[in-house]
């Protein structure tokens, strides 16, 4: 049990890195790996409060004390988002491995994600999909976006994923409860995604949850998945909140300091 926190808590703080680096790369400042990891987490918070853009105007205002553009580190959080989704989904899709386990569409389901991947690197392909992901964010499209740089992003973004669904796993097994490293794992993922595209709720509440049942009960059983589920919320949630409130009270503390008169 203590492992899984631990292995969510380094899924949150790679991500927090790479919103700091992915402003670097953008033209923003050099942000200090605690400092980017602790605006992140406290920003974080902000997916508790129904729509998705209060985390990314949380990030904005405390990273502007930091130097940081405000178009700037919209610009990364959106980029981040956007690869986490991505990331998710691959690891995500293989929670239907078993249906195709056997069959031609094995090795066909590769092959086109590969292609699809290969295909998104051409700088004409790249920076018209980018494009259409920023209006769609209705978030200026900012300069210095290549493709290859992207994909140095998106394999940081996949192995902070790979933490994640790992974590859920390792939760799993702290249970008691047998369950395969890729059906468990890839439940979480998909979960995650299909929970982030209802817009209506905070984090996913409820959604997420739902779906883990489903996508966990062929495996543990409709019981066992539902505590699960519960459990998992109470999980991520804590290791989240508990981490961000201590960023948080470091952030005043040091912000009060900052603006005490001398004497």
């Amino acid at each position: 049990m203590a492992l899984s926190v631990l292995t969510l808590l380094a899924g949150y703080f790679s991500t927090g890195f790479l919103w700091g680096k992915i402003v670097e790369d953008l033209g923003g400042p050099t942000l200090a790996t605690f400092v980017s990891v602790r605006l992140f987490m406290v920003a974080n918070l902000g997916r508790y409060v129904p729509g998705k853009i209060w985390q990314i105007a949380g990030l904005a205002i405390l990273a502007k004390d930091k130097g940081v553009p405000t178009a700037t580190s919209i610009a990364a959080a959106v980029v981040g988002q956007g690869l986490a989704i991505v990331a998710a989904s691959l690891l995500g899709l293989a929670s239907g491995w078993t249906l195709i386990e056997g069959t031609v569409w094995q090795w066909v389901v590769p092959m086109a994600l590969f292609c699809a991947l290969l295909l998104g690197l051409l700088p004409s392909v790249f920076r018209a999909v980018s494009s259409l992901c920023f209006r769609l964010a209705r978030t200026p499209e900012p300069e210095g976006l290549e493709p290859l740089v992207a994909l140095r992003w998106f394999i940081v973004t996949l192995g902070s994923w790979m933490l994640f669904a790992g974590s859920f796993w390792i939760l799993v097994r702290g249970l008691g409860l047998e369950a395969g490293l890729i059906p468990t794992a890839s439940a979480f993922a998909a979960a995650y995604v299909l929970g982030y595209v209802m817009v209506f709720a905070p984090a996913g509440i409820g959604v997420r949850e739902g779906f883990l049942i489903v996508l966990l009960s062929p495996q543990l059983g409709p019981a066992a998945s539902g505590a699960v589920a519960v459990i998992a919320r109470v999980w991520t949630t804590l290791t989240e909140i508990v981490p961000a409130a201590a960023f948080w009270t470091h952030h005043l503390t040091t912000a009060q300091g900052a603006h005490k008169p001398r004497d």
